[in-house]
């Protein structure tokens, strides 16, 4: 087992990319975490990485180790859900993310939940509103909301999200209401965007009387992180597109007011993306389902006011 552990800790450190993120990932001290990489390197006979002061990269040697020991690992996790499968008690470890605010807002909250349920199953959940690579940072499920084109993923539709532009009175009053779509760009207004490295859409894709159509708006400043971006909006210094659901409290309470109500933003879809393998696993399937059948109940009660 000490041996099996060691190449988890090194397959972690090639995927994250140091000993501190791999250590916490795997709950153990970077100390712990080098000792492991030592231990394995002293067995194999060779060094394993090449140490920068920022991030360790795999040698030749571990390039070529690396391959092997996720296989073996996948092997490992797959022998151990067929036997999960046949004695009917899932039980190992989850590797999730979500983007920040529908993580905090949705998923968040179910996971002592599920884990209450389900005891002998962990879940580590990670909140990035950055675009993750799940398969290369070994995640098992990736709550989404957004454009979803990975075809090396098995998707999950969980719901299709209504979506709307919204800006604070405040800022209505200063800048004046577009009317029509167009005057989000004629009339310079501020619109706040959602930007980070890897994202896909960086215009607003409204649904015209001829189908959907793209502007290219812009804004004095944006961020990656979209609670951020209500914050800006609730404070009355710009126009933002957002899921319904996410701002609707702010609608009901005039906070926020929806405007160009008659061409709103396409729908989002939230959905669950995996690794095509993961759907054989019952602890994935189960919180897939759990998280599905929650997730649906709680943005329907959101927009119902509940």
């Amino acid at each position: 087992m000490a041996y099996l552990d060691n190449i988890a800790v090194f397959v972690r450190v090639v995927e994250l990319g140091n000993l501190s993120a791999a250590g916490r990932d795997m709950r153990i001290s970077p100390a712990v975490a080098s000792n492991r990489i030592k231990e394995l390197e002293k067995h194999l006979g060779v060094r394993l990485f090449n140490r920068t002061t920022r991030q360790l990269m795999p040698t030749e040697h571990g390039t070529v180790f690396y391959t092997g020991a996720k296989q073996v690992l996948e092997a490992i996790t797959e022998a151990e859900a067929a036997v999960s499968a046949l004695s009917g008690q899932p039980r190992g470890t989850i590797r999730v993310t979500a983007p920040l605010g529908l993580g905090r807002r949705l998923v968040a909250s179910g996971i002592p939940d599920f884990h209450d349920k389900y005891p002998d199953i962990e879940v580590r959940l990670r909140l990035s509103d950055h675009n993750v690579d799940i398969m290369k940072e070994g995640i098992d499920v990736a709550f989404r909301l957004g454009i979803i084109e990975d075809s090396s993923l098995r998707m999950r539709g969980i719901m299709e999200c209504e979506r709307v532009l919204v800006a604070a009175p405040k800022y209505l009053e200063a800048r004046g209401e577009p009317a029509e779509p167009h005057e989000l760009i004629g009339m310079k207004h501020d619109c706040l965007m959602l930007r980070y490295s890897g994202a896909r859409e960086y215009v607003w894709t409204l649904q015209m009387s001829g189908g959907p159509q793209k502007f290219e708006v812009h804004g004095p400043y944006d961020t990656d992180d979209g609670d951020v971006l209500t914050g800006w909006a609730l404070s009355g210094r710009g126009i933002i597109n957002k899921p319904r659901f996410e701002v609707e409290p702010f609608i009901r309470d005039r906070r926020l007011k929806v405007i160009l109500a008659d061409t709103p933003p396409t729908p989002v879809q939230f959905a669950a993306v995996y690794p095509h393998k993961k759907l054989q696993d019952p602890k994935v399937r189960l919180l897939l389902d759990f998280m599905a059948e929650r997730c649906q109940r709680l943005i329907k009660d959101i927009l119902a006011g509940k």
